[in-house]
């Protein structure tokens, strides 16, 4: 196995964005990276209290919380194999709003 994990943090409009914006965000991020979809769902907390959300891939998933109150967005990209983009994943997550600040770490996984 050999995979890439990416962890962004984001700040701005990402954090304010629906249950279904998300899948909608989380979805375009992993089709345009080649990453097929299984399943999608989020969980809203509540009016003003953030999403916690999952995208399944059959490389892996693509994972958010989010805390509106803080402008505050954590998204998590882990895909595995050599036919995927995590690059692309991530661009179109922190791109979603231009105004946004993110922060992206990306870490390489199951290579010794």
């Amino acid at each position: 196995m050999k995979g890439r994990h990416a962890i962004i943090e984001c700040y701005g409009k990402q954090s304010q964005l629906s249950a279904h914006e998300l899948i909608e965000l989380m979805e375009a991020a992993a089709t345009a990276a080649g990453a097929k979809v299984l399943h999608s769902n989020v969980h809203e907390f509540g009016e003003g209290y953030g999403n916690t959300g999952v995208v399944m891939l059959a490389e892996s998933h693509i994972s958010v919380h989010t805390w509106p109150e803080l402008n505050y967005a954590a998204f998590d990209i882990f895909l595995c194999g050599d036919t995927v983009a995590i690059d692309t994943a991530v661009s179109i997550l922190t791109n979603a709003d231009k105004d946004s600040k993110c922060d992206v770490r990306i870490l390489n996984r199951g290579t010794e």
